[in-house]
Protein backbone atom coordinates (compact mmCIF):
# COMPACT_ATOMS: atom_id res chain seq x y z
CA UNK A 1 0.00 0.00 0.00
CA UNK A 2 1.40 3.38 -1.00
CA UNK A 3 1.30 6.13 1.58
CA UNK A 4 -0.16 9.56 0.95
CA UNK A 5 3.34 11.06 1.27
CA UNK A 6 4.65 8.88 -1.57
CA UNK A 7 1.70 9.73 -3.78
CA UNK A 8 2.20 13.42 -3.09
CA UNK A 9 5.92 13.15 -3.92
CA UNK A 10 5.16 11.34 -7.19
CA UNK A 11 2.52 13.93 -8.15
CA UNK A 12 4.93 16.79 -7.43
CA UNK A 13 7.64 15.14 -9.56
CA UNK A 14 5.20 14.67 -12.45
CA UNK A 15 4.16 18.33 -12.33
CA UNK A 16 7.82 19.40 -12.22
CA UNK A 17 8.67 17.27 -15.28
CA UNK A 18 5.68 18.71 -17.19
CA UNK A 19 6.78 22.25 -16.36
CA UNK A 20 10.34 21.52 -17.51
CA UNK A 21 9.08 19.99 -20.75
CA UNK A 22 6.89 23.04 -21.42
CA UNK A 23 9.81 25.37 -20.70
CA UNK A 24 12.12 23.44 -23.04
CA UNK A 25 9.48 23.47 -25.75
CA UNK A 26 9.01 27.23 -25.25
CA UNK A 27 12.77 27.78 -25.38
CA UNK A 28 13.11 25.71 -28.57
CA UNK A 29 10.23 27.65 -30.12
CA UNK A 30 11.97 30.96 -29.48
CA UNK A 31 15.23 29.60 -30.85
CA UNK A 32 13.49 28.43 -34.01
CA UNK A 33 11.52 31.64 -34.59
CA UNK A 34 14.25 33.53 -36.52
CA UNK A 35 14.56 30.76 -39.10
CA UNK A 36 11.06 31.17 -40.59
CA UNK A 37 11.54 34.94 -40.50
CA UNK A 38 14.80 34.62 -42.40
CA UNK A 39 13.17 32.27 -44.85
CA UNK A 40 10.31 34.71 -45.32
CA UNK A 41 12.79 37.51 -45.95
CA UNK A 42 14.60 35.34 -48.49
CA UNK A 43 11.31 34.52 -50.20
CA UNK A 44 10.36 38.19 -50.29
CA UNK A 45 13.70 39.02 -51.88
CA UNK A 46 13.46 36.25 -54.42
CA UNK A 47 9.97 37.28 -55.53
CA UNK A 48 10.55 41.01 -55.78
CA UNK A 49 8.89 41.20 -59.16
CA UNK A 50 5.66 39.66 -57.86
CA UNK A 51 2.79 42.17 -57.64
CA UNK A 52 1.72 40.96 -54.19
CA UNK A 53 4.99 42.00 -52.49
CA UNK A 54 4.39 44.99 -50.21
CA UNK A 55 6.72 46.68 -50.01
CA UNK A 56 8.68 45.36 -53.00
CA UNK A 57 12.23 44.30 -52.15
CA UNK A 58 14.45 43.21 -55.02
CA UNK A 59 17.78 41.49 -54.77
CA UNK A 60 19.41 44.79 -55.64
CA UNK A 61 17.58 46.72 -52.91
CA UNK A 62 18.34 44.04 -50.35
CA UNK A 63 22.05 44.22 -51.21
CA UNK A 64 22.08 48.00 -50.87
CA UNK A 65 20.18 47.93 -47.56
CA UNK A 66 22.49 45.35 -46.03
CA UNK A 67 25.66 46.95 -47.38
CA UNK A 68 26.89 43.50 -48.33
CA UNK A 69 28.92 42.88 -51.46
CA UNK A 70 26.63 41.16 -53.91
CA UNK A 71 27.77 37.74 -54.99
CA UNK A 72 26.17 34.58 -56.36
CA UNK A 73 26.37 33.06 -52.87
CA UNK A 74 24.34 35.91 -51.31
CA UNK A 75 21.63 35.90 -53.99
CA UNK A 76 18.23 34.46 -53.17
CA UNK A 77 17.72 30.82 -54.00
CA UNK A 78 14.95 31.36 -56.55
CA UNK A 79 15.32 29.54 -59.85
CA UNK A 80 16.00 32.31 -62.36
CA UNK A 81 17.78 30.21 -64.99
CA UNK A 82 14.82 30.39 -67.35
CA UNK A 83 14.80 34.20 -67.44
CA UNK A 84 17.95 34.46 -69.61
CA UNK A 85 17.47 35.15 -73.30
CA UNK A 86 18.83 32.16 -75.29
CA UNK A 87 20.77 34.56 -77.54
CA UNK A 88 22.30 36.54 -74.65
CA UNK A 89 26.02 37.23 -75.19
CA UNK A 90 28.51 36.07 -72.58
CA UNK A 91 30.42 39.35 -72.99
CA UNK A 92 29.23 42.74 -74.25
CA UNK A 93 30.87 46.18 -74.46
CA UNK A 94 28.45 49.06 -73.83
CA UNK A 95 28.32 51.55 -76.71
CA UNK A 96 27.21 55.15 -76.92
CA UNK A 97 23.51 55.14 -77.81
CA UNK A 98 22.74 52.00 -75.82
CA UNK A 99 19.93 52.05 -73.26
CA UNK A 100 19.49 50.04 -70.08
CA UNK A 101 16.20 48.68 -71.41
CA UNK A 102 17.91 47.55 -74.61
CA UNK A 103 20.71 45.80 -72.73
CA UNK A 104 18.24 44.18 -70.34
CA UNK A 105 16.22 42.96 -73.35
CA UNK A 106 19.41 41.53 -74.83
CA UNK A 107 20.10 39.47 -71.72
CA UNK A 108 16.63 38.67 -70.37
CA UNK A 109 13.30 37.47 -71.68
CA UNK A 110 11.63 39.87 -69.23
CA UNK A 111 13.75 43.07 -69.11
CA UNK A 112 12.08 44.39 -65.94
CA UNK A 113 13.72 41.56 -64.00
CA UNK A 114 17.10 43.20 -64.56
CA UNK A 115 17.63 43.98 -60.81
CA UNK A 116 17.44 40.25 -60.08
CA UNK A 117 20.54 39.42 -62.17
CA UNK A 118 22.56 42.64 -62.01
CA UNK A 119 25.51 42.38 -59.59
CA UNK A 120 26.03 45.77 -58.00
CA UNK A 121 28.54 47.63 -55.91
CA UNK A 122 26.60 48.90 -52.88
CA UNK A 123 29.18 51.62 -52.28
CA UNK A 124 28.26 53.41 -55.53
CA UNK A 125 25.49 56.04 -55.03
CA UNK A 126 23.55 54.75 -58.04
CA UNK A 127 24.79 51.19 -58.65
CA UNK A 128 22.60 50.73 -61.74
CA UNK A 129 24.50 53.26 -63.85
CA UNK A 130 26.26 51.74 -66.84
CA UNK A 131 28.68 53.73 -68.97
CA UNK A 132 29.86 53.46 -72.57
CA UNK A 133 32.99 51.34 -72.65
CA UNK A 134 31.95 49.13 -69.72
CA UNK A 135 32.43 45.44 -70.47
CA UNK A 136 29.55 43.32 -69.17
CA UNK A 137 29.82 39.60 -68.46
CA UNK A 138 27.14 36.95 -68.07
CA UNK A 139 28.04 34.20 -65.61
CA UNK A 140 26.28 31.45 -63.68
CA UNK A 141 26.74 30.71 -60.00
CA UNK A 142 27.22 27.28 -58.48
CA UNK A 143 23.43 27.09 -58.03
CA UNK A 144 22.88 27.83 -61.73
CA UNK A 145 21.58 31.37 -61.18
CA UNK A 146 22.53 33.88 -63.89
CA UNK A 147 24.37 37.08 -63.03
CA UNK A 148 25.43 40.05 -65.12
CA UNK A 149 28.21 42.32 -63.89
CA UNK A 150 30.76 44.86 -65.07
CA UNK A 151 33.74 42.73 -66.05
CA UNK A 152 35.88 45.76 -66.80
CA UNK A 153 34.98 49.43 -66.38
CA UNK A 154 35.33 51.67 -69.39
CA UNK A 155 37.76 54.58 -69.51
CA UNK A 156 35.11 57.26 -69.98
CA UNK A 157 34.03 57.61 -66.34
CA UNK A 158 35.10 61.05 -65.16
CA UNK A 159 35.28 62.37 -61.63
CA UNK A 160 32.45 64.94 -61.29
CA UNK A 161 34.77 67.07 -59.16
CA UNK A 162 37.00 67.63 -62.18
CA UNK A 163 34.29 68.58 -64.70
CA UNK A 164 30.82 70.01 -64.29
CA UNK A 165 29.52 67.66 -66.99
CA UNK A 166 31.23 64.46 -68.15
CA UNK A 167 31.97 63.94 -71.83
CA UNK A 168 30.06 60.67 -71.73
CA UNK A 169 27.40 60.20 -69.07
CA UNK A 170 25.74 56.96 -68.03
CA UNK A 171 23.46 55.42 -70.63
CA UNK A 172 19.77 56.30 -70.14
CA UNK A 173 17.15 53.70 -69.31
CA UNK A 174 15.09 54.42 -72.44
CA UNK A 175 15.82 56.45 -75.62
CA UNK A 176 16.46 60.02 -74.52
CA UNK A 177 15.23 61.55 -77.78
CA UNK A 178 11.77 60.04 -77.29
CA UNK A 179 11.22 61.64 -73.87
CA UNK A 180 13.49 64.72 -73.92
CA UNK A 181 10.66 67.22 -74.26
CA UNK A 182 8.95 65.81 -71.14
CA UNK A 183 11.88 65.68 -68.74
CA UNK A 184 12.43 69.25 -67.52
CA UNK A 185 9.04 70.75 -68.38
CA UNK A 186 5.72 70.35 -66.55
CA UNK A 187 3.40 68.32 -68.74
CA UNK A 188 0.26 67.62 -66.69
CA UNK A 189 -1.05 70.45 -64.52
CA UNK A 190 -3.98 70.73 -62.16
CA UNK A 191 -7.11 72.82 -62.49
CA UNK A 192 -5.77 75.18 -59.79
CA UNK A 193 -2.52 75.68 -61.68
CA UNK A 194 -4.45 76.59 -64.83
CA UNK A 195 -6.56 79.12 -62.94
CA UNK A 196 -3.67 80.88 -61.20
CA UNK A 197 -0.83 80.64 -63.73
CA UNK A 198 0.35 83.81 -65.53
CA UNK A 199 -0.83 83.97 -69.13
CA UNK A 200 -0.07 85.61 -72.48
CA UNK A 201 -2.47 88.49 -73.01
CA UNK A 202 -1.09 90.01 -76.23
CA UNK A 203 1.85 90.20 -78.63
CA UNK A 204 3.85 93.28 -79.56
CA UNK A 205 3.02 94.85 -82.93
CA UNK A 206 -0.43 93.27 -82.79
CA UNK A 207 0.74 89.81 -83.86
CA UNK A 208 -1.81 87.02 -83.50
CA UNK A 209 0.75 84.33 -82.65
CA UNK A 210 4.27 84.31 -81.29
CA UNK A 211 7.45 82.62 -82.46
CA UNK A 212 11.19 82.92 -81.99
CA UNK A 213 12.32 86.32 -80.62
CA UNK A 214 8.76 87.70 -80.58
CA UNK A 215 7.87 89.91 -77.60
CA UNK A 216 4.80 89.10 -75.55
CA UNK A 217 2.82 90.77 -72.75
CA UNK A 218 1.97 88.72 -69.68
CA UNK A 219 -0.66 89.18 -66.97
CA UNK A 220 -0.44 88.00 -63.33
CA UNK A 221 3.32 87.43 -63.44
CA UNK A 222 4.62 87.42 -59.82
CA UNK A 223 7.38 89.85 -58.86
CA UNK A 224 10.18 87.36 -58.18
CA UNK A 225 13.78 86.88 -59.20
CA UNK A 226 12.72 84.25 -61.72
CA UNK A 227 13.40 85.46 -65.24
CA UNK A 228 12.79 82.27 -67.24
CA UNK A 229 9.42 80.57 -67.65
CA UNK A 230 8.04 77.69 -69.70
CA UNK A 231 5.13 78.65 -71.95
CA UNK A 232 2.55 75.90 -72.40
CA UNK A 233 -0.65 75.48 -74.35
CA UNK A 234 -3.44 73.89 -72.32
CA UNK A 235 -4.88 70.92 -74.20
CA UNK A 236 -8.09 69.08 -73.37
CA UNK A 237 -8.85 67.83 -69.86
CA UNK A 238 -7.87 64.33 -68.80
CA UNK A 239 -10.65 62.41 -67.04
CA UNK A 240 -10.25 59.06 -65.30
CA UNK A 241 -12.56 56.60 -67.10
CA UNK A 242 -13.01 54.67 -63.83
CA UNK A 243 -14.72 57.50 -61.90
CA UNK A 244 -14.81 60.37 -64.44
CA UNK A 245 -12.81 62.61 -62.09
CA UNK A 246 -10.63 65.32 -63.58
CA UNK A 247 -6.98 64.25 -63.38
CA UNK A 248 -5.59 67.45 -64.86
CA UNK A 249 -4.79 69.12 -68.15
CA UNK A 250 -2.07 68.23 -70.60
CA UNK A 251 0.31 71.16 -70.92
CA UNK A 252 2.01 71.23 -74.34
CA UNK A 253 5.30 73.10 -74.45
CA UNK A 254 5.36 76.01 -76.93
CA UNK A 255 8.43 78.12 -76.02
CA UNK A 256 10.57 79.57 -73.24
CA UNK A 257 9.87 83.15 -72.10
CA UNK A 258 12.68 85.42 -70.87
CA UNK A 259 11.27 88.25 -68.74
CA UNK A 260 12.57 91.66 -69.84
CA UNK A 261 10.42 93.96 -67.74
CA UNK A 262 8.27 93.28 -64.70
CA UNK A 263 4.85 94.79 -64.20
CA UNK A 264 1.24 94.01 -64.99
CA UNK A 265 1.40 93.37 -67.83
CA UNK A 266 5.05 92.25 -67.87
CA UNK A 267 7.05 91.96 -71.07
CA UNK A 268 9.06 88.91 -72.20
CA UNK A 269 10.73 87.55 -75.31
CA UNK A 270 10.16 84.04 -76.66
CA UNK A 271 13.07 81.68 -77.35
CA UNK A 272 13.47 77.97 -78.17
CA UNK A 273 10.00 77.60 -79.73
CA UNK A 274 8.54 74.17 -80.38
CA UNK A 275 5.28 75.44 -81.82
CA UNK A 276 3.43 78.76 -82.10
CA UNK A 277 2.41 80.52 -78.89
CA UNK A 278 -1.18 81.77 -78.65
CA UNK A 279 -3.03 84.28 -76.50
CA UNK A 280 -4.13 82.59 -73.28
CA UNK A 281 -1.15 80.21 -73.14
CA UNK A 282 0.11 79.78 -69.57
CA UNK A 283 3.53 80.37 -68.05
CA UNK A 284 5.01 77.88 -65.60
CA UNK A 285 8.12 78.12 -63.45
CA UNK A 286 11.03 76.21 -65.02
CA UNK A 287 12.76 75.67 -61.67
CA UNK A 288 10.88 72.40 -61.15
CA UNK A 289 13.19 69.41 -60.71
CA UNK A 290 13.99 67.62 -63.92
CA UNK A 291 12.94 64.01 -64.34
CA UNK A 292 15.93 61.63 -64.21
CA UNK A 293 16.72 59.56 -67.30
CA UNK A 294 18.43 56.82 -65.28
CA UNK A 295 16.08 54.60 -63.31
CA UNK A 296 15.74 50.89 -62.78
CA UNK A 297 12.93 48.99 -64.57
CA UNK A 298 10.70 47.18 -62.09
CA UNK A 299 7.25 45.68 -61.88
CA UNK A 300 4.59 47.53 -59.83
CA UNK A 301 4.74 46.92 -56.08
CA UNK A 302 0.96 46.33 -55.95
CA UNK A 303 -1.73 44.98 -58.24
CA UNK A 304 -2.38 47.64 -60.86
CA UNK A 305 -5.21 48.00 -63.37
CA UNK A 306 -5.46 51.19 -65.38
CA UNK A 307 -6.14 52.57 -68.85
CA UNK A 308 -4.36 54.49 -71.59
CA UNK A 309 -5.98 57.93 -71.58
CA UNK A 310 -4.22 59.66 -74.43
CA UNK A 311 -1.50 59.37 -77.02
CA UNK A 312 0.86 62.33 -77.21
CA UNK A 313 0.72 63.67 -80.74
CA UNK A 314 -3.02 63.59 -81.20
CA UNK A 315 -3.36 60.12 -82.73
CA UNK A 316 -5.49 57.20 -81.58
CA UNK A 317 -3.13 54.41 -82.61
CA UNK A 318 0.12 53.82 -80.75
CA UNK A 319 3.44 52.49 -82.05
CA UNK A 320 6.88 51.70 -80.66
CA UNK A 321 8.57 54.57 -78.77
CA UNK A 322 5.45 56.70 -78.67
CA UNK A 323 4.41 58.38 -75.42
CA UNK A 324 1.06 57.68 -73.77
CA UNK A 325 -0.77 59.01 -70.70
CA UNK A 326 -2.15 56.48 -68.22
CA UNK A 327 -4.62 57.03 -65.37
CA UNK A 328 -2.33 55.79 -62.60
CA UNK A 329 0.29 57.79 -60.72
CA UNK A 330 2.25 58.17 -57.51
CA UNK A 331 -0.83 57.80 -55.33
CA UNK A 332 -1.22 54.29 -56.77
CA UNK A 333 2.48 53.43 -56.38
CA UNK A 334 3.56 54.21 -59.95
CA UNK A 335 6.97 55.87 -60.29
CA UNK A 336 9.64 56.26 -63.00
CA UNK A 337 10.82 52.79 -63.99
CA UNK A 338 7.48 51.04 -63.44
CA UNK A 339 6.92 48.50 -66.21
CA UNK A 340 3.35 47.80 -67.33
CA UNK A 341 1.86 45.23 -69.66
CA UNK A 342 -0.65 46.52 -72.20
CA UNK A 343 -3.70 44.38 -72.93
CA UNK A 344 -6.43 44.82 -75.51
CA UNK A 345 -9.77 44.33 -73.78
CA UNK A 346 -11.55 41.25 -75.08
CA UNK A 347 -14.72 41.83 -77.10
CA UNK A 348 -18.13 40.54 -76.05
CA UNK A 349 -19.60 38.34 -78.78
CA UNK A 350 -22.85 36.36 -79.12
CA UNK A 351 -22.58 32.57 -78.81
CA UNK A 352 -24.64 31.38 -81.80
CA UNK A 353 -23.83 27.69 -81.53
CA UNK A 354 -24.66 26.73 -77.96
CA UNK A 355 -26.64 23.52 -77.64
CA UNK A 356 -25.46 22.11 -80.97
CA UNK A 357 -27.58 24.36 -83.19
CA UNK A 358 -27.00 27.59 -85.12
CA UNK A 359 -29.05 30.25 -83.33
CA UNK A 360 -28.15 32.78 -86.02
CA UNK A 361 -30.05 30.81 -88.65
CA UNK A 362 -33.29 31.34 -86.74
CA UNK A 363 -32.88 35.12 -86.54
CA UNK A 364 -32.58 35.13 -82.74
CA UNK A 365 -29.09 36.68 -82.54
CA UNK A 366 -30.32 39.35 -80.13
CA UNK A 367 -31.25 36.74 -77.52
CA UNK A 368 -28.10 34.65 -77.95
CA UNK A 369 -25.96 34.30 -74.81
CA UNK A 370 -22.96 36.62 -74.66
CA UNK A 371 -19.36 35.52 -74.21
CA UNK A 372 -16.48 37.81 -73.25
CA UNK A 373 -13.28 36.96 -75.07
CA UNK A 374 -10.05 37.03 -73.05
CA UNK A 375 -7.86 40.12 -72.96
CA UNK A 376 -4.90 39.86 -75.32
CA UNK A 377 -1.35 41.12 -74.65
CA UNK A 378 -0.47 43.89 -77.09
CA UNK A 379 2.68 45.47 -75.73
CA UNK A 380 4.77 46.86 -72.88
CA UNK A 381 5.09 50.39 -71.50
CA UNK A 382 7.72 51.91 -69.21
CA UNK A 383 6.76 54.88 -67.02
CA UNK A 384 9.26 57.76 -67.06
CA UNK A 385 7.33 60.61 -65.40
CA UNK A 386 4.65 60.39 -62.71
CA UNK A 387 2.10 62.77 -61.25
CA UNK A 388 -0.45 62.24 -58.49
CA UNK A 389 -3.01 60.27 -60.50
CA UNK A 390 -1.51 60.10 -63.98
CA UNK A 391 1.79 59.19 -65.61
CA UNK A 392 3.65 59.38 -68.89
CA UNK A 393 4.92 56.08 -70.28
CA UNK A 394 6.96 55.11 -73.32
CA UNK A 395 5.87 52.15 -75.46
CA UNK A 396 8.92 49.86 -75.39
CA UNK A 397 7.27 46.82 -76.95
CA UNK A 398 4.34 46.36 -79.33
CA UNK A 399 3.12 43.10 -80.83
CA UNK A 400 -0.15 44.50 -82.15
CA UNK A 401 -2.01 47.77 -82.53
CA UNK A 402 -2.29 49.70 -79.25
CA UNK A 403 -5.18 52.13 -78.79
CA UNK A 404 -6.55 54.66 -76.33
CA UNK A 405 -8.59 52.73 -73.75
CA UNK A 406 -6.34 49.68 -73.71
CA UNK A 407 -5.64 48.19 -70.26
CA UNK A 408 -2.34 48.63 -68.41
CA UNK A 409 -1.54 46.13 -65.67
CA UNK A 410 1.21 44.18 -63.95
CA UNK A 411 3.49 42.39 -66.43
Amino acid sequence: MVSNQVLGARLSAALLLAALASACSHFRHHEATPAPAAAAASTSTATAAAPAAAPEVTATEAAIASGATASPASAPAADTREMVNPSAPMHYTVKKGDTLWGIASMYLKDPWLWPEVWIINPQIPNPHLIYPGDQLALAYGADGRPHVSVEQAGTVRLDPRLRSSPLNGAIPTIPYASIASFLSRPTIITDEQVKHAPYVVAFRDMHNTGGSNNEVYIRDLPSTDTSRYTVVHIAGPLHDPDDNKLLGYEAIYTATALVQKNGDPAKAVLIDPARETLRGDRLLNTEDAATPVNFTPHAPATNLHGRILDVVGGTDLVGLYQVVVINRGTSQGVDPGTVLAIDRKGDVVPDLFRGGRNIGSTGSVTFAPKVKLPDERNGTALVFKSFDRASYALIVGATNIIEVGDIVRNP
